[in-house]
């Protein structure tokens, strides 16, 4: 039996968790188009812990659209949902060191204490339990986002709302 081949997949997980959301950097872009000026984009920078309510629209130009365009802030906080997915991903990472230098270095002690491979299955247990929790709250969030930074984002937008616009 294989005893760290879960560790090591879990282990692998982890860091594909906090590489991959820990450093996510996005935009979401509008063209921002009024009768008789030429096209302009805005764009809305947004990045890990997914605060998205301090991205914000500015305006390409001032005077575009005759002085009406405001600033407008994207919807939503996600940043707790985020923060617990990664720091989770990361304490998941720091337990399976801890488990694979047990079994590897000090097995004479796991397979001669009953205590430690109760002991171990239980963290496992909780482990996975709360890696389920973690990721369902993450892609409830990831979901959330993707609606905050998606196209119905421009029926929000007061200055799209004026005739001309």
């Amino acid at each position: 039996e294989p005893l760290g081949f879960m560790k090591i997949l879990e282990w692998i997980f982890s860091i594909f968790v906090f590489a991959t959301c820990g450093v996510y950097k996005g935009t979401t872009t509008i063209l921002v188009s009024c009768k008789g000026v030429v096209n302009k984009t805005a764009t809305a920078a947004f990045a890990y812990p997914f605060r998205l309510n301090t991205a914000v629209f500015s305006a390409p130009d001032p005077t575009r659209c005759s002085g009406t365009w405001t600033d407008f802030h994207l919807v939503g906080n996600f940043s707790s949902s985020a923060q617990f997915f990664v720091t989770y991903a990361v304490l998941v990472f720091l337990y399976c060191i801890a488990a694979l230098v047990l079994y590897v270095g000090y097995m004479h002690l796991y397979r001669n204490m009953s205590k430690i491979p109760l002991i171990d299955l239980v963290i496992t247990v909780m482990a996975a339990f709360l890696w389920l929790v973690s990721t369902s709250a993450w892609a409830k969030a990831l979901t959330d986002i993707k609606i905050s930074t998606g196209p119905s984002i421009v029926q929000e937008i007061a200055s799209c709302k004026l005739p001309g616009s």
